[in-house]
């Protein structure tokens, strides 16, 4: 094994012992390529070094976790998609019927695809009372998604009607408005390590998976149908088909839809 390999090995060590996050679930070779350009953009020549910087420097280590986390969301990212879960998921949740459902949207970044919901379900559904809950491992990304302010590029994908009734407009920036910010609680979970609450009606996973190992998802897959009620959904990203959604307890309704069986 390589010198420089031995120093990344062990920074991912390190860096378990000091923030739990464990980094041998995400790809290496994205994450390592990923993390020695931040290095060098800082100017360290190891690994050791660079971690010795991250613990003395908080900045320092928001930056290395938007480096793992990729923040890059927006507003009804595959619009299409969200038009289904509008029209055919939510008429059909479980909790749907009795006016009050538990939804999770699991990496929220930024905040954009929580508010999406929350748009969604405060225009569409306004009698059906909904719990939103939004988490990321990335407190940086969650502070930027709790003050709830865009820029225009953003809102690219959102409906002029919806932009018109749920944002305000100041120069080139866009606020959220308040009725649809307190539909949201804003909480820090990392996905991998830390124990999920139960009986959700929906749970929103998208663009995420992406980064994982094959372990790591299906560790994933595994506790996000625990936490699933019977009938409840997970919506995950475009790229993120489950192909054998059964040993889950899973099956497909629509595409990057599946319903948990009922036993």
């Amino acid at each position: 094994m390589l010198t420089s390999e031995l120093d990344y090995q062990q920074f991912v060590k390190s860096f378990k012992a000091r923030t739990g996050i464990d980094l041998t679930y995400y790809k290496e070779a994205q994450m390592k390529r990923r993390l020695t350009s931040l290095r060098e953009k800082k100017g360290f020549n190891s690994f050791k070094d660079f971690f010795q910087a991250i613990e003395l420097d908080s900045n320092m280590y928001a930056e290395v976790l938007d480096r793992i986390t990729i923040n890059v969301s927006e507003f009804y990212r595959n619009q299409n998609r969200w038009k289904v879960l509008e029209e055919k998921i939510i008429p059909n949740l479980p909790g749907t019927s009795l006016k009050k459902i538990k939804c999770w949207s699991s990496a929220c970044s930024t905040g954009e695809e929580p508010y999406t919901l929350s748009m969604i379900l405060h225009q569409s559904f306004p009698k059906l009372h909904a719990d939103i809950l939004a988490t990321d491992i990335d407190e940086n990304a969650m502070k930027k998604a709790k003050a709830g302010i865009y820029m225009e590029r953003s809102l690219k994908e959102v409906p002029e009607k919806t932009k018109i009734s749920y944002f305000k407009q100041d120069n080139q920036l866009f606020y959220v408005t308040s009725e649809i910010k307190k539909l949201v609680t804003f909480r820090k979970l990392d996905l991998l390590a830390d124990t999920f609450e139960k009986d959700y009606d929906l749970i929103i996973c998208r663009n995420v998976m992406i980064y994982f190992t094959e372990e790591a998802k299906h560790l994933l897959y595994q506790k996000f149908s625990r936490a699933l009620k019977p009938n409840g959904v997970l919506f995950v990203g475009s790229t993120e088909q489950i192909f054998n959604p059964k040993q889950y307890n899973l099956e497909t309704i629509d595409n990057f839809f599946y319903r948990k069986v009922s036993n």
